[in-house]
């Protein structure tokens, strides 16, 4: 556990992509098997869940330092995670020779899913009194969840790589889909022949960059493809040993969520698996004539454990494919893109099922006549263009180069900030996650939070303007004087029964701060309701 949490810190400490690159690569050199198994298991999002309530966490810390509760809560709103906030309360332990490694805590902690509330707590105690401040910290981090590193899955990927000196490409699918952190063995994990026996693993996704060169700098429109940019869930449909698995880009396994697509285990041959997009459908024709629905109405779909018939009538999907991985069981991503493309057609368009689609291609001649085509995606309800070099292999991540996203320009609307809140991580000090409001007559309706946008300095300044101006305080929240106008862009707008305003924005966040606007300038409810009819999805 000492080594683990030296991680962790050494991690946090470095902005360095590098630096954490030969941190991470140390530890892999050094660590038992176990617990590397356990470190890529929980910086792949494979915590377990559910171990011990946060509440309990909460009667252990007061139980032991025997603060009042009103004092507990005001440090925790003060620091803004509970996590540090216990580490920091705690008495600080000397080093007790505490030898237990994270492979030993994570089994303790899976042994203690089934103990009563009252074991759980003594465990937890006992734990902390042979832990220093770094390491409770981290030991909470573990049991209560929220378990972020400031590292991506790729760094992690290319360090395993220098060290067992396999492809990060090889690395990154083997460690990809199922497989449980307390039973696997290292070798076992990245060793080819327990993956390729693993029917339901995913392929890494190919990632793209936002365009941010003009489009006539990519050189010859025709080495080109074109295809919309649609608003749903990244989907991996697999189809082996006569079993049907869909996963999410998040490696979230969502096969049961869609229930419609178990059609293709007859439709599509053995060995297959295809890339594309879950929607949304608003109203269909064939195969061919569909719109895409809301995103907020697929969420529906997500959030529930079982789906109803009346779910399947209410809120239908569609998947539109637009790439293959694997063609009779052969991994196919080294092809070109127009080889892939080729092999897809021909498999989509014989299976004739009414919610698989087929990623429409876009003709144009020149960059100019795309760009119009572009303007035009709010009407096809997509996000804007997709642009792949057609020589393209399937690469593995995010790869700048061969393949772009080349959105539309957001919507935007003009708002005043009413409610505040402190944000996590870094900015766990500062009041970083703000409530906007639009005019209703005389009335402020809020109908957005945000917590992205700003400067450094910015989130400084208004984060002074919150302390110096809160009017209330309910728990960790602060109701500001409205003065504060910022832009707020989107990327789109549906409407919604669970909000008071009566609309959901999709990816909202702060543009720019309006320090040249008042609050008698901001936008009306009413704006809101014509750019639902403009724009919005029902």
């Amino acid at each position: 556990m000492k080594n683990f949490s030296r991680l962790i810190w050494q991690l946090s400490s470095n902005t360095s992509t590098s630096a954490k690159l030969e941190v991470l690569g140390e530890y892999f050199r050094s660590a038992s098997d176990a617990d590397k198994v356990w470190v890529i298991a929980l910086f792949t999002g494979r915590r377990p869940r559910g171990i011990v309530k946060t509440s309990l966490i909460r009667e252990c810390c007061l139980a032991l330092t025997g603060l009042p509760e009103w004092l507990f809560e005001e440090s925790y709103h003060t620091v803004g995670d509970l996590a540090e906030t216990i580490s920091l309360l705690l008495p600080e332990q000397e080093d007790n020779g505490n030898e237990y490694s994270l492979n030993d805590y994570m089994t303790q902690l899976l042994e203690m899913r089934k103990q009563s509330d009252e074991v759980k707590k003594e465990y937890i105690l006992a734990a902390w009194n042979k832990m220093n401040r770094q390491e409770i910290f981290v030991f909470n981090k573990l049991i209560t969840g929220g378990f972020r590193i400031g590292v991506s899955q790729k760094t992690m990927v290319n360090a395993l790589a220098l060290v067992t000196n396999l492809p990060a490409p090889v690395i990154a699918h083997r460690i990809s889909g199922s497989w449980d952190p307390a039973v696997i063995g290292f070798s076992e994990l990245l060793n080819d022949e327990n993956n390729t026996a693993s029917a339901s693993k995913p392929y890494p996704f190919y990632l793209a960059y936002a365009l941010d060169l003009p489009a006539e700098e990519l050189g010859d429109p025709n080495a080109w493809q074109a295809e919309w940019k649609w608003d749903g869930i990244r989907g991996q449909i697999i189809r082996r040993n006569n079993e049907m698995f869909v996963w999410s880009r998040g490696e979230e396994l969502i096969t049961e969520k869609f229930p419609e697509l178990n059609a293709l285990l007859q439709a599509i041959p053995d060995g297959t698996v295809i890339d594309g997009e879950i929607i949304s459908i608003a109203h269909q024709q064939d195969a061919i004539d569909f719109k895409p629905g809301s995103f907020a109405t697929l969420q529906t779909r997500i959030s529930r454990k079982t789906i109803t018939r009346k779910q399947l009538t209410e809120a239908p999907v569609g998947f539109i494919a637009y790439d293959i991985m694997e063609v009779n069981g052969t991994d196919c991503r080294e092809l070109p893109l127009m080889h892939r493309r080729s092999i897809l057609e021909s498999l989509v368009a014989p299976a004739s099922l009414p919610f698989l689609y087929l990623s429409p291609l876009i003709e144009f001649n020149d960059w100019e006549m795309l760009a119009k085509i572009r303007s035009a995606s709010r009407e096809k309800v997509a996000e804007g263009l997709m642009l792949k070099r057609k020589n393209s292999v399937y690469e593995t991540g995010r790869k700048k180069g061969d393949w772009w996203k080349w959105k539309i320009d957001p919507l935007t609307i003009d708002a005043v900030l009413i409610y505040a809140q402190k944000g996590h991580g870094r900015r766990s000090g500062l009041y970083t996650d703000y409530t906007f409001a639009v005019k209703d007559a005389d009335k402020l309706v809020p109908f957005a939070k945000a917590y992205s946008g700003l400067t450094d300095k910015e989130f400084a300044q208004v984060d002074a303007f919150v302390k110096r101006n809160s009017l209330e305080k309910f728990g960790p929240v602060r109701t500001v004087i409205p003065e504060l106008v910022f832009e707020l862009a989107f990327e789109g707008i549906a409407a919604s029964n669970r909000h008071k305003s009566g609309v959901a924005l999709r990816f909202p966040r702060m543009s720019r701060w309006r320090k040249d606007k008042t609050v008698a300038e901001i936008n009306t409810i009413e704006d809101l309701r014509q750019m639902l009819n403009t724009y919005g999805k029902q």
